[in-house]
């Protein structure tokens, strides 16, 4: 899952929403470094990952994509399960989605001190609005485009835009199958 699912299934308290994106920057071991309510929540992303990556439900989802994919099959899905949340956010969620997102950035004005990469991005993420974006699948093309930056051999990503795009029902369907599951755990990890 990425941001936006991590958000949604954190918790609705600031320091839930704080640590449900705090999971993608801080690594290792927590030892004491943030509140005890940020590093639950931190634990709580680790395990909606493990739980997410050994799913027989997004095994079969990589499965969708060629072997030479596969190795960024993950990484896909990740990208492509938050723009089907944020698309179909009123299934899933109570409170409006631009609400939503404006409650994240506000929390994330208000925090620190941040995890030093997300205190860098966390500006850029409010003011091009990363989260509400989603909900257009043409802005995933932008996203891996950005991923491909960061990679060292950014060719790795090349079309990967495109096949999402022609699997994109099937890949829907496996995210509406899937994606309730995953509320039911993290809810019962809370």
């Amino acid at each position: 899952m990425n941001y936006l699912a991590h958000l949604h299934l954190g918790g609705p308290q600031p320091a839930q929403l704080l640590g449900s994106l705090y999971g993608d920057f801080v690594k290792g071991r927590l030892q004491g470094q943030w509140p005890d309510e940020i590093e639950r929540a931190i634990q709580l992303h680790r395990r909606i990952d493990a739980f997410t990556d050994s799913h027989p439900l997004v095994h079969a989802a990589k499965r969708r994509f060629p072997l030479e994919r596969r190795r960024f099959a993950g990484v896909l899905l990740d990208v492509f399960f938050d723009h089907c949340l944020a698309r179909d956010w009123n299934d899933y969620a109570d409170e409006p989605l631009p609400q939503f997102v404006e409650r994240v950035y506000g929390t994330l004005r208000t925090a620190s001190p941040l995890p030093e990469r997300l205190a860098r991005i966390a500006p850029r993420m409010a003011a091009q609005d990363w989260l509400g974006s989603y909900r257009e699948f043409a802005v995933l093309r932008e996203v891996l485009g950005g991923m491909s930056r960061r990679l060292s051999r950014p060719h790795l990503l090349d079309g990967s835009w495109e096949e999402l795009a022609q699997r994109y029902d099937d890949l829907s369907a496996d995210f509406r199958a899937f994606y309730p599951q995953l509320q039911a755990f993290a809810l019962s990890q809370r």
